[in-house]
């Protein structure tokens, strides 16, 4: 597998995953960093990036699916 190497210390394997709907598209890859894996979601159309460990993410798992209407009202 190729990886690439940013300035900010991250090997990312190449190949990311592109979700797309009506309302926005998200591109996400593991990348491996200095404090280990991390899961990595991209908007590129808005400019945002976040990294999530592994316990970031099970605690995603944790949440109700009203946690997530909430935090997406406007």
């Amino acid at each position: 597998m190729s990886t690439t190497h940013d300035g900010d210390g991250v090997d990312a394997a190449a190949g990311a995953i592109r979700l797309a709907n009506e309302f926005t598209t998200v591109e996400v890859r593991k990348v491996a960093t200095r404090n280990g894996e991390r899961l990595e979601i991209c908007s590129r159309k808005l400019g945002f990036v976040v990294r999530l460990d592994p316990l970031e993410l099970e605690a995603l798992t944790w949440q109700t699916p009203l946690t997530f209407s909430r935090m997406l009202e406007t």
